[in-house]
């Protein structure tokens, strides 16, 4: 085998992807807003990452099962990816809590830079709870299947030979981390190419779809970009999932070749990627107006208000800012010791503790 000619999407980078397509470039700037400015949120923004980040971990791990047809009970599923069960019931929730440990494993912060142990282990982990092995390179010839508008089931498309799976594999990760460390092509579309090639090699004989999205989050946090961390890329492309596989299955159409077209693909990725920025940029928005009110609570008590006020007296001078928030803000300066209360309900008067 001619070195090179295996890794057909990072063979000749320029000439494949020399040209971005304009809405590709319109998506990528949208990501890329929302990456320059989330570098600030957790000084800005105390607490909201994390939060932003325990809610998209379960919708994350469920949503990359059910592409993959994986669909555990709504009752059971929630425990399941918080560990909270004694005993799994059956193989959907054994895969669904492999997910789990895969998704865990790739975001934690132990883990390795990209390579074949990691992708092995990855791929160990998504089905170390079932009976079936994981971790280990399919061992038998394989194709990808479809169904015809008469439903019957056609060939679309034919990975690599089982004996060139190791070589494609060891070029694919070394070819995609040079790529990346010169510089000349975005990350993102980089990843997707990445994980475009990794679908065509179809390194294991099972989950290696869900393989590529337990990856994908990782890939991207390296190469700066951890919006798919607090809102789900899963999430995204579960909302679009059929439009998403053919874009896949369009972009594998003559891969062996070397003449396929990696457009509809990176397509797919970036808008999703760029609805979950845009996700991310509304939430901060909002996060951001709900703390600028509860600041202007904080400068009023601390500064402008009298001896002793009510709360109304504090909603008289803070228009727009409800009872809710004055009151949120008063248990917060209560409890830093700033102020103290003298009395309940609307006849309470508050005071600042000048001693302080």
């Amino acid at each position: 085998m001619e070195t090179g000619d295996s890794v057909k999407s990072f063979h000749d980078l320029d000439e494949l992807i020399a040209s971005v397509p304009f809405d590709v470039v319109t998506n990528l700037r949208v990501v890329d807003a929302v990456r320059g400015s989330a570098g600030l949120l957790p000084d800005v923004l105390p607490g909201l990452l994390s939060s932003l980040a325990d809610r998209a971990r379960p919708a994350s791990i469920e949503s990359s099962a059910a592409l993959d047809g994986v669909v555990v009970s709504r009752r059971r599923a929630p425990a399941v990816i918080a560990g909270d069960v004694d005993r799994l019931h059956g193989r959907e929730e054994q895969e669904l809590a492999g997910c789990r440990d895969a998704f865990d494993h790739v975001a934690g912060e132990g883990r390795g830079a990209l390579d074949v142990d990691l992708v092995l282990e990855v791929h160990r982990l998504l089905l170390a709870r079932t009976p079936t092995p994981g971790g280990r390179l399919r061992r038998v010839e394989s194709v990808v299947l479809d169904r015809d508008p008469r439903a019957a089931r056609v060939k679309r498309f034919t990975p690599v030979a089982v004996a060139d799976v190791p070589h494609h594999l060891d070029e694919l990760i070394a070819r995609y981390r040079g790529a990346l460390a010169t510089g000349r092509h975005h990350p993102v579309l980089l990843t997707g190419l990445f994980v475009l090639d990794l679908m065509a090699i179809r390194p294991f004989t099972t989950a290696n779809g869900r393989l590529a999205r337990a990856l994908t989050p990782g890939l991207l946090h390296d190469a700066g970009y951890d919006v798919a961390r607090y809102v789900s890329l899963d999430a995204a492309i579960a909302r679009s999932a059929e439009a998403h596989a053919t874009a896949l299955l369009d972009s594998t159409a003559d891969w062996q070749d070397g003449r396929h077209d990696p457009w509809p693909w990176l397509r797919s990725l970036v808008r999703a990627l760029a609805e979950c920025s845009e996700e991310l940029s509304s939430l901060v928005a909002t996060a951001r107006n709900g703390r600028s009110k509860q600041e202007r609570v904080r400068t009023y008590v601390l500064q402008h208000a009298g001896r002793s006020f009510r709360i109304s007296d504090a909603r008289a001078a803070l228009p727009g800012v409800s009872d809710q928030t004055i009151r949120l803000v008063l248990g917060e300066l209560r409890s830093e010791g700033l102020v103290e209360v003298d009395g309940v309900g609307r006849s309470a008067t508050w005071s600042v503790v000048r001693d302080r």
